[in-house]
């Protein structure tokens, strides 16, 4: 009965006798206060133990109770910055890439919108509000999504920390892949928009819609990375927020994922070196410091070039990212498996992959029973 209390019998039976002496058991425990009470008239030793059992959780209730007000006074009036600012100091798993990346979404999503919020008024309208102004602001899809996973798990926080009585992300629904968004060009289009770009832009462009390659992944290419005449090894890329070599997204360092390497992007790849050599391998490099990687910033003006020049057609609202697009186009349309396509593009969940390109997948439910009836005719 260690931290409960004792029973007992003020009789002169002894202990071992007290299941047969007709009189009553006594209990005695400490109350809230710290004082020592008495209370007896229990026939039996089960209902003695009953009644400290009952003590024992209430105080242990209030004890939670108390220890919960205390969590919702100091940190309800927080405002969201400086919880963060305490929530971050946890974070020791992240790697110094997971940090930059935290940071930046916190700088040019999270703490605009939601600095000055107290902890205690988020609900699911503050967080369906908070998507809907990354919408209107025209953030990226792929942007929301990380914002959003990181608003989610700095609440997740605080409602277990007894902060809400009702998860503030209940009922909300995350920003997704939208089918609509992955604008995708035609073979013709990819064929006139890579021609107008300089010989840079046409590898990167190559990497991307032959390889399915990220933006990162395709400014990282490297020779030594053709393990096969036909298969890249994809093993690192160029971060965006640090502007250096880092492990691919969604994988360790020294992770890595083989890719098809069709014949046409390695003749542009082996033309490229021929033309102008490599660093280490590396093909594209900094034009103000060959020592390090070609800045994101390159890409995108020659991008907004080819845009302004107006000599070619480019389909309304694509990014270079459609070059990506293309590839997981260009591998469903031909039969090949969405779990392929999903490994190749480097996909955390094959959700992700039916989730944006499921509208490509050739086929239908008619055709299917179709199908499957000539191969129970047989």
């Amino acid at each position: 009965m260690r931290g409960m209390g004792t029973f007992f019998k003020e009789c002169v039976h002894s202990e071992s006798g007290w299941p047969k002496c007709p009189h009553p058991y006594k209990i005695r425990y400490r109350n809230a206060a710290g004082r020592q009470v008495e209370e007896s008239g229990f026939p039996t030793q089960k209902r003695a133990i009953d009644r400290l059992t009952e003590i024992y959780n209430a105080k242990n209730s209030r004890r939670i109770g108390q220890s919960k007000l205390e969590r919702i006074q100091k940190y309800g009036d927080m405002r969201f910055e400086e919880y963060v600012a305490e929530w971050k100091e946890g974070q020791r798993h992240l790697s110094p890439s997971s940090v930059r990346h935290l940071e930046s979404l916190l700088q040019h999503h999270l703490l605009p919108a939601l600095a000055s919020r107290r902890m205690d008024s988020f609900d699911h309208k503050v967080v369906e509000g908070f998507i809907r102004s990354m919408e209107r602001n025209g953030v990226g899809l792929a942007a929301q999504s990380n914002a959003f996973d990181k608003l989610k798990m700095i609440l997740l926080d605080a409602h277990r920390l007894g902060l809400y009585e009702d998860s503030p992300l209940e009922g909300v629904k995350p920003p997704q892949c939208d089918a609509s968004r992955a604008v995708i060009p035609s073979l013709a289009e990819l064929r006139e928009i890579r021609s107008a770009g300089d010989d840079v832009f046409r590898l990167v462009a190559d990497m991307m819609s032959g390889c399915g390659l990220r933006n990162g992944e395709a400014l990282a290419v490297n020779v030594k990375n053709i393990v096969a005449d036909d298969v890249y090894r994809v093993r690192e890329q160029v971060n965006q927020t640090t502007g250096g070599y880092a492990p691919l997204k969604h994988r360790k360092k020294g992770q890595y994922r083989d890719v098809p390497l069709p014949a046409r992007v390695k003749a542009t790849v082996d033309g490229f070196v021929e033309k102008y050599g490599a660093v280490d391998g590396y093909l594209l490099r900094n034009p103000k410091d060959p020592s390090g990687p070609l800045p994101f910033y390159f890409l995108q003006n020659r991008w907004r070039r080819i845009k302004a020049d107006g000599k070619v057609q480019i389909p309304e609202g694509m990014t270079p990212y459609g070059f990506r697009h293309f590839f997981a186009s260009n591998c469903l349309s031909h039969g090949i498996p969405i779990t392929d396509v999903a490994e190749w593009m480097g996909h955390k969940s094959i959700e992700v992959t039916f989730k944006t390109y499921r509208h490509l997948m050739p086929g239908s439910i008619g055709s299917a029973a179709k199908i499957l009836d000539i191969g129970l005719a047989a």
